[in-house]
Protein backbone atom coordinates (compact mmCIF):
# COMPACT_ATOMS: atom_id res chain seq x y z
CA UNK A 1 0.00 0.00 0.00
CA UNK A 2 1.17 3.32 -0.83
CA UNK A 3 -0.14 6.55 1.59
CA UNK A 4 0.76 10.36 0.38
CA UNK A 5 2.59 11.69 3.33
CA UNK A 6 1.80 15.12 3.59
CA UNK A 7 5.49 15.55 5.20
CA UNK A 8 7.57 14.52 2.22
CA UNK A 9 4.94 15.77 -0.24
CA UNK A 10 5.20 12.44 -2.49
CA UNK A 11 3.02 8.85 -2.35
CA UNK A 12 4.94 6.43 -0.43
CA UNK A 13 5.11 2.46 0.36
CA UNK A 14 3.50 2.01 3.71
CA UNK A 15 5.42 -0.23 6.21
CA UNK A 16 4.73 -0.41 9.95
CA UNK A 17 7.73 0.23 12.37
CA UNK A 18 6.46 -2.42 14.43
CA UNK A 19 6.18 -6.01 12.35
CA UNK A 20 2.86 -5.97 11.66
CA UNK A 21 1.21 -3.56 13.90
CA UNK A 22 0.48 0.38 12.50
CA UNK A 23 0.29 2.84 15.62
CA UNK A 24 -2.09 5.65 14.99
CA UNK A 25 -3.02 8.76 16.34
CA UNK A 26 -6.11 10.79 15.16
CA UNK A 27 -7.37 13.81 16.65
CA UNK A 28 -10.10 14.30 18.07
CA UNK A 29 -12.93 16.32 18.51
CA UNK A 30 -13.29 19.38 21.27
CA UNK A 31 -16.25 18.16 22.66
CA UNK A 32 -18.49 21.50 23.72
CA UNK A 33 -21.16 20.75 20.83
CA UNK A 34 -22.37 18.30 18.24
CA UNK A 35 -19.69 17.16 15.98
CA UNK A 36 -20.36 18.70 12.20
CA UNK A 37 -20.14 16.98 8.41
CA UNK A 38 -16.21 18.78 8.25
CA UNK A 39 -15.28 16.86 11.51
CA UNK A 40 -17.16 13.31 10.51
CA UNK A 41 -14.86 13.22 7.66
CA UNK A 42 -11.58 12.50 9.52
CA UNK A 43 -13.29 10.02 12.05
CA UNK A 44 -14.21 8.35 8.66
CA UNK A 45 -11.78 8.33 6.67
CA UNK A 46 -9.23 7.29 8.89
CA UNK A 47 -12.14 4.48 10.37
CA UNK A 48 -11.81 3.35 6.63
CA UNK A 49 -8.01 3.08 6.96
CA UNK A 50 -8.11 1.41 10.08
CA UNK A 51 -10.61 -1.22 8.74
CA UNK A 52 -8.13 -1.54 5.38
CA UNK A 53 -5.34 -2.48 7.23
CA UNK A 54 -6.90 -5.24 9.50
CA UNK A 55 -8.74 -6.77 6.43
CA UNK A 56 -5.33 -6.80 5.16
CA UNK A 57 -4.23 -8.99 7.89
CA UNK A 58 -2.62 -5.98 9.97
CA UNK A 59 -3.11 -4.87 13.80
CA UNK A 60 -3.56 -1.09 14.49
CA UNK A 61 -3.29 0.23 17.78
CA UNK A 62 -5.68 3.22 16.60
CA UNK A 63 -5.74 5.82 19.37
CA UNK A 64 -8.07 9.27 18.82
CA UNK A 65 -8.19 11.51 21.99
CA UNK A 66 -11.22 13.61 23.32
CA UNK A 67 -10.15 17.40 24.14
CA UNK A 68 -12.05 18.14 26.78
CA UNK A 69 -10.29 20.85 28.18
CA UNK A 70 -10.32 24.01 25.92
CA UNK A 71 -11.80 28.06 25.98
CA UNK A 72 -14.77 27.16 23.67
CA UNK A 73 -15.93 24.03 26.55
CA UNK A 74 -15.06 26.94 29.50
CA UNK A 75 -17.33 29.70 27.97
CA UNK A 76 -19.70 27.17 27.01
CA UNK A 77 -20.09 26.14 30.48
CA UNK A 78 -20.44 29.23 31.99
CA UNK A 79 -23.01 30.15 29.16
CA UNK A 80 -24.94 27.25 30.50
CA UNK A 81 -24.05 27.95 34.22
CA UNK A 82 -22.45 24.09 34.34
CA UNK A 83 -18.95 22.79 35.49
CA UNK A 84 -16.77 22.86 32.19
CA UNK A 85 -16.68 18.65 32.93
CA UNK A 86 -20.05 18.19 32.72
CA UNK A 87 -19.93 20.01 29.32
CA UNK A 88 -17.60 17.91 27.71
CA UNK A 89 -19.12 14.74 29.47
CA UNK A 90 -22.49 15.33 27.46
CA UNK A 91 -21.16 15.76 24.18
CA UNK A 92 -18.63 12.80 24.38
CA UNK A 93 -21.39 10.99 25.04
CA UNK A 94 -23.10 12.31 22.09
CA UNK A 95 -20.26 12.08 19.76
CA UNK A 96 -20.27 7.99 20.66
CA UNK A 97 -23.61 8.11 19.79
CA UNK A 98 -23.29 10.10 16.19
CA UNK A 99 -20.13 7.80 15.57
CA UNK A 100 -21.91 4.94 15.74
CA UNK A 101 -24.73 6.14 13.51
CA UNK A 102 -21.68 6.81 11.06
CA UNK A 103 -20.78 3.16 11.89
CA UNK A 104 -17.64 4.86 12.77
CA UNK A 105 -15.67 2.37 15.46
CA UNK A 106 -14.21 3.01 18.48
CA UNK A 107 -10.89 3.61 19.05
CA UNK A 108 -8.45 1.29 20.91
CA UNK A 109 -8.39 4.17 23.47
CA UNK A 110 -9.77 6.86 23.57
CA UNK A 111 -7.99 9.32 25.91
CA UNK A 112 -9.03 12.45 27.47
CA UNK A 113 -7.12 15.68 28.33
CA UNK A 114 -8.06 15.84 32.00
CA UNK A 115 -7.30 11.93 32.68
CA UNK A 116 -3.46 12.93 31.18
CA UNK A 117 -2.47 15.84 33.09
CA UNK A 118 0.51 14.39 34.95
CA UNK A 119 1.77 13.22 31.31
CA UNK A 120 1.42 16.61 30.10
CA UNK A 121 2.87 18.25 33.07
CA UNK A 122 6.17 16.44 32.88
CA UNK A 123 6.33 16.60 29.08
CA UNK A 124 6.18 20.10 29.55
CA UNK A 125 9.17 20.23 32.33
CA UNK A 126 11.32 18.41 30.00
CA UNK A 127 11.05 21.08 27.13
CA UNK A 128 11.77 23.99 29.37
CA UNK A 129 14.38 21.81 31.14
CA UNK A 130 16.38 21.43 27.49
CA UNK A 131 15.82 24.72 26.58
CA UNK A 132 12.88 24.88 24.15
CA UNK A 133 10.27 25.87 26.08
CA UNK A 134 10.49 29.11 28.35
CA UNK A 135 8.22 30.50 31.80
CA UNK A 136 5.88 34.10 31.74
CA UNK A 137 3.99 34.82 35.05
CA UNK A 138 2.71 31.30 34.80
CA UNK A 139 2.86 31.19 31.16
CA UNK A 140 4.63 28.44 29.19
CA UNK A 141 5.56 28.69 25.71
CA UNK A 142 7.61 26.57 22.70
CA UNK A 143 10.36 28.24 21.68
CA UNK A 144 10.16 27.85 17.89
CA UNK A 145 13.79 29.12 17.46
CA UNK A 146 15.19 26.21 19.49
CA UNK A 147 13.81 23.56 17.14
CA UNK A 148 15.63 24.29 13.49
CA UNK A 149 13.42 21.87 11.53
CA UNK A 150 10.16 24.14 12.36
CA UNK A 151 7.15 24.60 8.95
CA UNK A 152 8.58 21.08 7.88
CA UNK A 153 4.87 19.96 7.65
CA UNK A 154 3.09 23.00 6.39
CA UNK A 155 6.23 23.20 3.70
CA UNK A 156 6.21 27.14 4.77
CA UNK A 157 9.53 29.21 5.96
CA UNK A 158 9.32 31.09 9.11
CA UNK A 159 8.90 34.52 7.90
CA UNK A 160 6.11 33.05 6.18
CA UNK A 161 4.49 31.90 8.79
CA UNK A 162 5.38 34.88 10.96
CA UNK A 163 3.61 36.92 8.56
CA UNK A 164 0.51 34.92 7.50
CA UNK A 165 -0.26 32.16 10.33
CA UNK A 166 -3.11 31.90 13.16
CA UNK A 167 -0.72 32.88 15.69
CA UNK A 168 -1.71 34.31 19.41
CA UNK A 169 -0.45 38.27 19.67
CA UNK A 170 1.48 38.27 22.96
CA UNK A 171 4.00 40.76 23.26
CA UNK A 172 5.67 38.92 26.42
CA UNK A 173 6.97 35.98 23.82
CA UNK A 174 10.42 35.92 22.18
CA UNK A 175 8.90 35.37 18.70
CA UNK A 176 5.41 35.87 17.27
CA UNK A 177 5.52 32.02 16.50
CA UNK A 178 5.94 30.38 19.89
CA UNK A 179 2.92 28.76 20.99
CA UNK A 180 1.33 28.24 24.66
CA UNK A 181 2.53 24.57 26.60
CA UNK A 182 0.98 25.81 29.68
CA UNK A 183 -1.74 28.77 30.11
CA UNK A 184 -2.12 29.77 34.20
CA UNK A 185 -5.26 30.58 34.96
CA UNK A 186 -7.11 33.63 34.44
CA UNK A 187 -10.31 33.22 36.47
CA UNK A 188 -11.85 31.64 39.48
CA UNK A 189 -14.12 29.66 37.69
CA UNK A 190 -11.88 28.53 35.01
CA UNK A 191 -10.63 24.87 35.24
CA UNK A 192 -7.07 24.30 36.33
CA UNK A 193 -4.40 22.22 37.95
CA UNK A 194 -1.37 22.52 40.04
CA UNK A 195 1.71 22.40 38.41
CA UNK A 196 5.53 24.11 38.81
CA UNK A 197 4.57 27.35 37.14
CA UNK A 198 1.54 27.13 39.29
CA UNK A 199 -2.84 26.46 39.03
CA UNK A 200 -3.55 26.28 34.84
CA UNK A 201 -4.39 24.00 32.17
CA UNK A 202 -2.32 23.06 29.12
CA UNK A 203 -2.29 24.87 25.57
CA UNK A 204 -4.38 22.90 22.71
CA UNK A 205 -1.23 21.72 20.96
CA UNK A 206 1.00 19.60 24.00
CA UNK A 207 -1.74 17.57 24.63
CA UNK A 208 -1.71 15.24 21.41
CA UNK A 209 2.36 14.73 21.88
CA UNK A 210 2.00 13.76 25.55
CA UNK A 211 -0.77 11.15 24.83
CA UNK A 212 0.53 10.11 21.41
CA UNK A 213 3.71 9.11 23.37
CA UNK A 214 1.87 7.58 26.22
CA UNK A 215 -0.40 5.06 24.53
CA UNK A 216 1.86 4.72 21.37
CA UNK A 217 5.64 5.55 22.20
CA UNK A 218 8.05 8.36 20.70
CA UNK A 219 7.39 7.18 17.50
CA UNK A 220 4.45 6.52 15.63
CA UNK A 221 3.17 5.48 12.16
CA UNK A 222 0.68 7.57 11.07
CA UNK A 223 -0.30 10.72 12.38
CA UNK A 224 -3.69 11.43 10.64
CA UNK A 225 -6.27 14.60 10.64
CA UNK A 226 -8.14 17.14 8.54
CA UNK A 227 -6.19 19.79 6.34
CA UNK A 228 -6.65 22.13 8.25
CA UNK A 229 -4.92 21.04 11.23
CA UNK A 230 -1.72 20.88 9.26
CA UNK A 231 -0.71 24.25 10.67
CA UNK A 232 -0.39 25.25 13.30
CA UNK A 233 -1.56 22.16 15.75
CA UNK A 234 0.62 19.51 13.40
CA UNK A 235 3.51 21.61 13.11
CA UNK A 236 3.56 22.68 16.95
CA UNK A 237 3.25 18.88 17.49
CA UNK A 238 6.41 17.77 15.38
CA UNK A 239 8.41 20.81 17.27
CA UNK A 240 7.56 20.05 20.96
CA UNK A 241 7.78 16.16 20.26
CA UNK A 242 10.66 15.81 18.29
CA UNK A 243 12.47 18.10 20.68
CA UNK A 244 11.99 16.56 23.85
CA UNK A 245 12.40 13.21 22.31
CA UNK A 246 15.32 13.79 19.89
CA UNK A 247 13.41 10.86 17.75
CA UNK A 248 11.20 11.17 14.45
CA UNK A 249 7.47 11.85 15.37
CA UNK A 250 5.60 10.15 13.25
CA UNK A 251 6.70 8.17 9.65
CA UNK A 252 3.72 9.21 7.90
CA UNK A 253 1.25 12.44 7.84
CA UNK A 254 -2.57 12.29 6.27
CA UNK A 255 -4.57 14.87 6.42
CA UNK A 256 -8.49 15.03 4.48
CA UNK A 257 -9.65 17.39 2.56
CA UNK A 258 -12.14 20.09 3.29
CA UNK A 259 -15.53 20.02 3.22
CA UNK A 260 -16.73 22.89 1.49
CA UNK A 261 -20.44 24.70 1.44
CA UNK A 262 -20.84 26.74 -1.60
CA UNK A 263 -17.06 26.25 -2.76
CA UNK A 264 -16.47 27.94 1.00
CA UNK A 265 -14.57 26.04 3.95
CA UNK A 266 -17.03 24.29 6.26
CA UNK A 267 -16.77 26.02 10.18
CA UNK A 268 -17.80 26.31 13.16
CA UNK A 269 -16.61 29.83 13.38
CA UNK A 270 -17.75 30.69 10.03
CA UNK A 271 -21.29 29.68 10.70
CA UNK A 272 -21.52 27.76 7.52
CA UNK A 273 -21.93 24.19 9.42
CA UNK A 274 -24.19 21.49 9.20
CA UNK A 275 -23.94 19.18 12.14
CA UNK A 276 -24.46 15.37 11.67
CA UNK A 277 -27.02 15.16 14.15
CA UNK A 278 -28.83 17.50 11.99
CA UNK A 279 -28.01 15.45 8.71
CA UNK A 280 -29.06 12.46 10.47
CA UNK A 281 -33.17 13.99 10.59
CA UNK A 282 -32.90 13.38 7.25
CA UNK A 283 -30.25 10.61 5.85
CA UNK A 284 -29.13 7.51 7.71
CA UNK A 285 -26.09 7.70 8.87
CA UNK A 286 -24.78 5.13 6.43
CA UNK A 287 -25.57 7.51 3.81
CA UNK A 288 -23.54 10.54 5.24
CA UNK A 289 -21.11 7.44 5.21
CA UNK A 290 -21.01 6.50 1.60
CA UNK A 291 -21.04 10.38 0.50
CA UNK A 292 -17.77 11.13 2.49
CA UNK A 293 -15.94 7.83 1.01
CA UNK A 294 -17.37 8.65 -2.59
CA UNK A 295 -14.70 11.13 -3.20
CA UNK A 296 -10.57 10.35 -2.58
CA UNK A 297 -10.04 11.55 0.74
CA UNK A 298 -7.17 13.85 -0.05
CA UNK A 299 -9.80 15.51 -2.53
CA UNK A 300 -12.28 18.63 -1.34
CA UNK A 301 -15.85 17.63 -1.18
CA UNK A 302 -18.77 19.96 -1.62
CA UNK A 303 -21.95 19.62 0.63
CA UNK A 304 -25.04 19.65 -0.96
CA UNK A 305 -28.44 17.87 -0.52
CA UNK A 306 -28.10 16.80 -4.33
CA UNK A 307 -25.05 14.87 -3.43
CA UNK A 308 -26.78 13.75 -0.67
CA UNK A 309 -29.60 12.60 -2.10
CA UNK A 310 -27.13 10.68 -5.09
CA UNK A 311 -25.12 8.69 -2.07
CA UNK A 312 -28.78 7.86 -1.02
CA UNK A 313 -29.45 6.33 -4.45
CA UNK A 314 -26.09 4.54 -4.82
CA UNK A 315 -26.22 3.06 -1.54
CA UNK A 316 -29.91 1.61 -2.49
CA UNK A 317 -28.72 -0.04 -5.63
CA UNK A 318 -26.05 -1.71 -2.98
CA UNK A 319 -28.63 -2.79 -0.90
CA UNK A 320 -31.24 -3.89 -4.19
CA UNK A 321 -28.05 -5.89 -4.98
CA UNK A 322 -27.64 -7.48 -1.34
CA UNK A 323 -31.98 -8.25 -0.57
CA UNK A 324 -31.64 -9.41 -4.24
CA UNK A 325 -29.25 -12.50 -3.36
CA UNK A 326 -30.32 -13.23 0.03
CA UNK A 327 -33.31 -13.89 -1.47
CA UNK A 328 -32.36 -16.35 -3.95
CA UNK A 329 -30.13 -18.21 -1.11
CA UNK A 330 -33.56 -18.95 0.24
CA UNK A 331 -35.62 -19.16 -2.77
CA UNK A 332 -32.98 -20.02 -5.93
CA UNK A 333 -32.54 -23.32 -7.95
CA UNK A 334 -30.00 -25.96 -6.42
CA UNK A 335 -28.02 -26.49 -8.84
CA UNK A 336 -25.30 -23.95 -10.30
CA UNK A 337 -25.41 -23.54 -13.89
CA UNK A 338 -22.01 -23.76 -16.17
CA UNK A 339 -22.64 -19.46 -16.68
CA UNK A 340 -23.49 -19.24 -12.57
CA UNK A 341 -20.04 -21.32 -12.02
CA UNK A 342 -17.88 -19.33 -14.94
CA UNK A 343 -19.30 -15.91 -13.65
CA UNK A 344 -18.34 -17.14 -9.84
CA UNK A 345 -14.97 -17.44 -10.54
CA UNK A 346 -14.42 -14.21 -12.76
CA UNK A 347 -15.90 -12.43 -9.50
CA UNK A 348 -12.85 -11.75 -8.35
CA UNK A 349 -11.56 -9.21 -10.35
CA UNK A 350 -13.41 -7.28 -8.92
CA UNK A 351 -11.92 -7.85 -5.28
CA UNK A 352 -8.29 -7.10 -6.78
CA UNK A 353 -9.56 -3.89 -8.47
CA UNK A 354 -10.90 -3.10 -4.90
CA UNK A 355 -7.29 -4.04 -3.14
CA UNK A 356 -5.25 -2.08 -5.91
CA UNK A 357 -7.32 1.23 -5.18
CA UNK A 358 -7.42 0.61 -1.44
CA UNK A 359 -3.58 0.74 -2.43
CA UNK A 360 -3.35 3.49 -3.84
CA UNK A 361 -3.31 5.93 -0.92
CA UNK A 362 -6.98 4.66 0.02
CA UNK A 363 -8.71 5.57 -3.23
CA UNK A 364 -12.26 5.07 -2.07
CA UNK A 365 -14.08 6.64 -5.05
CA UNK A 366 -12.10 4.04 -7.26
CA UNK A 367 -12.84 0.87 -4.50
CA UNK A 368 -17.16 2.04 -5.06
CA UNK A 369 -16.63 1.99 -8.47
CA UNK A 370 -15.29 -2.09 -8.26
CA UNK A 371 -17.92 -2.59 -6.46
CA UNK A 372 -20.16 -1.55 -8.60
CA UNK A 373 -19.53 -3.10 -10.89
CA UNK A 374 -19.32 -6.39 -9.19
CA UNK A 375 -23.16 -5.45 -8.90
CA UNK A 376 -23.67 -5.11 -12.55
CA UNK A 377 -22.55 -8.54 -13.51
CA UNK A 378 -24.31 -10.44 -10.54
CA UNK A 379 -27.26 -8.15 -11.66
CA UNK A 380 -26.80 -9.70 -15.59
CA UNK A 381 -26.47 -13.19 -13.78
CA UNK A 382 -28.94 -12.97 -11.69
CA UNK A 383 -31.63 -10.94 -13.44
CA UNK A 384 -33.54 -14.37 -14.51
CA UNK A 385 -32.81 -15.95 -10.99
CA UNK A 386 -30.22 -18.05 -10.17
CA UNK A 387 -28.78 -20.68 -7.97
CA UNK A 388 -28.43 -20.56 -4.33
CA UNK A 389 -24.91 -21.44 -4.20
CA UNK A 390 -24.18 -18.68 -7.22
CA UNK A 391 -26.20 -16.51 -5.04
CA UNK A 392 -24.15 -17.11 -1.46
CA UNK A 393 -21.08 -16.74 -3.13
CA UNK A 394 -21.64 -13.60 -4.71
CA UNK A 395 -23.13 -12.27 -1.60
CA UNK A 396 -19.87 -13.31 0.39
CA UNK A 397 -17.79 -10.98 -1.82
CA UNK A 398 -20.25 -8.08 -1.87
CA UNK A 399 -20.34 -8.18 2.10
CA UNK A 400 -16.91 -8.99 2.16
CA UNK A 401 -15.73 -5.72 0.15
CA UNK A 402 -18.22 -3.32 1.73
CA UNK A 403 -17.38 -4.03 5.29
CA UNK A 404 -14.20 -3.23 4.62
CA UNK A 405 -15.60 0.38 3.93
CA UNK A 406 -17.84 -0.52 6.25
CA UNK A 407 -21.15 -0.41 4.43
CA UNK A 408 -24.40 -2.39 4.11
CA UNK A 409 -24.19 -2.94 7.69
CA UNK A 410 -27.05 -3.66 10.10
CA UNK A 411 -27.76 -0.99 12.33
CA UNK A 412 -29.23 -1.23 15.69
CA UNK A 413 -28.66 -3.89 18.53
CA UNK A 414 -30.16 -7.60 17.81
CA UNK A 415 -33.30 -7.65 19.93
CA UNK A 416 -34.53 -4.37 18.50
CA UNK A 417 -33.73 -6.18 15.04
CA UNK A 418 -35.29 -9.75 16.15
CA UNK A 419 -38.77 -7.56 17.53
CA UNK A 420 -38.58 -5.56 14.60
CA UNK A 421 -38.08 -8.73 11.85
CA UNK A 422 -40.95 -10.30 14.18
CA UNK A 423 -43.74 -7.66 13.54
CA UNK A 424 -42.71 -7.28 9.66
CA UNK A 425 -43.00 -11.13 9.14
CA UNK A 426 -46.02 -10.82 11.19
CA UNK A 427 -47.46 -7.82 8.58
CA UNK A 428 -46.37 -10.08 5.31
CA UNK A 429 -48.57 -12.61 6.73
CA UNK A 430 -50.91 -10.79 7.02
CA UNK A 431 -51.39 -9.53 3.71
CA UNK A 432 -50.25 -12.59 1.87
CA UNK A 433 -53.57 -14.24 3.94
CA UNK A 434 -55.79 -11.38 2.76
CA UNK A 435 -54.61 -11.95 -0.66
CA UNK A 436 -55.18 -15.39 -0.93
CA UNK A 437 -58.82 -14.21 0.68
CA UNK A 438 -59.12 -11.34 -2.27
CA UNK A 439 -59.36 -8.98 0.28
CA UNK A 440 -57.58 -6.45 -1.58
CA UNK A 441 -58.58 -3.78 0.82
CA UNK A 442 -56.65 -5.53 3.68
CA UNK A 443 -53.70 -5.94 1.42
CA UNK A 444 -53.07 -2.68 -0.11
CA UNK A 445 -53.78 -1.17 3.77
CA UNK A 446 -50.62 -3.30 4.97
CA UNK A 447 -48.79 -2.62 1.77
CA UNK A 448 -48.58 0.80 2.55
CA UNK A 449 -47.30 0.14 6.18
CA UNK A 450 -44.89 -1.67 4.86
CA UNK A 451 -43.82 1.31 2.42
CA UNK A 452 -43.60 3.52 5.19
CA UNK A 453 -41.85 1.37 7.26
CA UNK A 454 -38.86 1.05 4.02
CA UNK A 455 -40.25 -2.68 3.01
CA UNK A 456 -41.38 -3.67 -0.74
CA UNK A 457 -42.73 -6.66 -1.68
CA UNK A 458 -41.85 -8.06 -5.30
CA UNK A 459 -43.44 -11.21 -6.55
CA UNK A 460 -40.79 -12.96 -8.74
CA UNK A 461 -40.25 -16.39 -10.14
CA UNK A 462 -39.18 -17.90 -6.95
CA UNK A 463 -41.85 -16.14 -4.71
CA UNK A 464 -42.35 -13.46 -2.59
CA UNK A 465 -39.52 -11.35 -2.61
CA UNK A 466 -38.93 -8.82 0.81
CA UNK A 467 -36.88 -5.95 0.14
CA UNK A 468 -35.73 -4.04 3.21
CA UNK A 469 -34.42 -0.53 2.45
CA UNK A 470 -31.16 0.60 4.48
Amino acid sequence: MRVYNTLTRSKEELKPLDGDEYKIYVCGPTVYNYFHIGNARPFVVFDTLRRYLEYRGSKVNFVQNFTDVDDKIINKAREEGVSASEISEKYIAEYYRDAAALNVKKASVHPKVTENMDEIIAFVSVLIEKGHAYEVDGDVYFDTASFPGYGKLSGQRVEDLEAGARIEVDERKKSPLDFALWKRRKADDEIAWESPWGMGRPGWHIECSAMSKKYLGDTIDIHAGGQDLTFPHHENEIAQSEAATGKKFADYWMHNGYITIDDKKMSKSAGNFFTVRDILKEYSGEVIRFFLLAGHYRSPIDFSRELMSQSSSALDRMYNAKNTLEHLIEKGADAMTEQESVSLDSLAKYKDKFIAAMDDDLNTADAIAAIFELIAEVNAVTKDGASKEYAAGALALLKELTGVLGLLGDAGSEEAADEKDEELEALIAQRQTARAEKNWARADEIRDILKERGITLKDTPQGLQVIREK
